[in-house]
């Protein structure tokens, strides 16, 4: 098979996983395969074709990641932000680590500005980051 149909296969790929994801990161990561993809249409090696794709990368990983810290503010809140948790106990108290029902399931959290909690206390869901809540005795605002 030729590299073109291979590099351009790869970004199409790269592509129709980001449509899943939303983070724009492998947006141009397909990008970068498309300009490997023309640069191997042109005729030239594999070296030409790695440091188009490296450079046309990185470049638009740099312009995400730019536009995302310039419009941070902007964003809409998480899903989760202000949802009410139950606690239910301390996995380890000393690194502020909880056990948490949300939803209906059992949560590891992190409890910030952590006092002294019983089970059945109410917190606040501050943010979700992958399995793991980051949680509050006081409502965010």
């Amino acid at each position: 098979m030729e590299p073109y149909i291979v590099w351009a296969l790869l970004g199409l790929a790269l592509v129709i996983v980001e449509v899943l994801s939303g983070t724009f990161y492998l947006l141009m990561l397909g990008v970068a395969c498309f300009g490997a993809a023309g640069v191997a249409l042109a005729g030239f090696g594999f070296p030409a074709q790695s440091i188009v794709a490296a450079v046309v990368a990185a470049v638009g990983a740099y312009m995400v990641h730019a536009y995302r810290a310039r419009n941070r503010a902007e964003q809409m809140a998480p899903i989760d932000q202000g949802q009410p948790a139950r606690f239910e106990a301390w996995v380890d108290q000393a690194a502020l680590l909880a056990r948490v029902s949300y939803r209906g399931a059992s949560w590891e959290a992190r409890v910030e500005g952590a006092g002294p909690l019983e089970a059945g206390a109410l917190l606040y869901v501050l943010n979700a980051s992958g399995n793991t809540l980051t949680v509050s005795k006081t409502r965010p605002g």
